[in-house]
């Protein structure tokens, strides 16, 4: 492989995991509710739009659920496995093959949103609570549904809340016995692991 696929490589990843990344953020601002009356989600809607409109047509939501921008994820996932496998010189394995790595990948990055989501939300607690910036709120209303059914389980600690910790260990939790567990049966290679 010579410098120029491995450049066109990184480009790949790095703009395709960035929008990739909006699109998943778009998905679960909707999951969770959030204010899309928000900047950062009206940054999130606009950039979203011209894939997602065209989209939306053929695959409606369902239960509060956007099924197109789930399915847009996963899509541009598999559009990026595709020209990293054949930048990096490798036949394409089957389609279906092809399609189970992309949706391993977009729930990889599910967790790894939901991770830095909590690490921001911790560091913001300390030095922004209380905070009314866009960005801490949506930080925020990402992050409440998975450390509110925590939080009703633990004790009240006097203004100490340890619900981000139990948070982290069931994330990791996640990540080292379902998605490992998941590629491995897919037979994802391990550069590819990394690459999502």
């Amino acid at each position: 492989m010579n410098s120029l696929n491995t450049a066109a490589i990184y480009l790949i990843q790095t703009l395709g995991s960035l929008y990739l990344l909006i699109v998943l953020l778009r998905f679960l601002l909707q999951l969770v509710r959030a204010d899309f009356y928000n900047p950062l989600s009206q940054f999130i809607v606009r950039a979203t739009k011209p894939l997602l409109m065209p989209l939306r047509r053929l695959i409606p939501g369902y239960g509060g659920l956007d099924f197109a921008s789930l399915v847009l994820g996963i899509a541009i996932q598999l559009v990026m496995l595709i020209l990293i496998i054949l930048l990096m010189g490798y036949a394409l394995p089957n389609i279906l093959l092809l399609v189970s790595w992309a949706a391993i990948g977009v729930l990889a990055l599910f967790v790894k949103i939901f991770f830095f989501a909590l690490i921001i939300s911790v560091i913001l607690s300390w030095v922004a609570q209380g905070s009314y910036n866009p960005a801490v709120i949506l930080i925020n209303q990402l992050c409440e549904p998975i450390l509110a059914p925590i939080r009703k389980i633990l004790p009240a600690l006097g203004g100490l809340d340890l619900s981000p910790i139990f948070a982290f260990i069931a994330i990791r939790l996640f990540d080292m016995l379902v998605i490992a567990n998941l590629a491995a049966a897919a037979g994802m290679p391990g550069g590819l692991t990394l690459a999502l």
